[in-house]
């Protein structure tokens, strides 16, 4: 005789998510604590001067222009200049040589549009040899 099973409708397996998700943030844990980060700045690629190259006296270039702006105003060369006279002192340091290096020395409390005016200028003169550094 053959037993024959009756059909029940047994419940749906439930998977419990909770410890599921406990053990995701177990591992997550445990990578970011053991990582070793990489180090960038061991992997660049740096020319360094040379000892000899530093005893050497550094030339100032001959043409080298320096242009202060301040929060009160500007200067070229350590001498204060009014700002209707810089577009014209520009203009005529331009015509004598395009190429001379021009320095921009721009205080921290100076207001970011007198630097902008400063280097309008210079681009409407077509000096490109600029450099831009700022001072305490």
């Amino acid at each position: 005789m053959a037993r024959k099973r009756k059909k029940h409708d047994a419940p749906a397996a439930e998977l419990p998510m909770t410890p599921m998700i406990d053990v995701v943030f177990q591992l997550l844990i445990y990578f970011i604590v053991t990582i070793k980060p990489i180090d960038v700045m061991a992997h660049l690629d740096v020319s360094r001067p040379s000892p000899e190259a530093q005893q050497q006296k550094l030339d100032v270039p001959k043409n080298l222009i320096r242009i202060g702006v301040f929060y009160d105003g500007f200067a070229m060369n350590d001498k204060p200049v009014p700002e209707s006279a810089l577009d014209d002192l520009i203009g005529k340091l331009a015509d004598l040589d395009r190429k001379q290096t021009i320095l921009i020395m721009c205080s921290g409390a100076a207001p970011h549009e007198m630097l902008i005016k400063v280097l309008n200028l210079c681009g409407k003169h077509q000096l490109a040899n600029l450099s831009v550094i700022s001072t305490n």
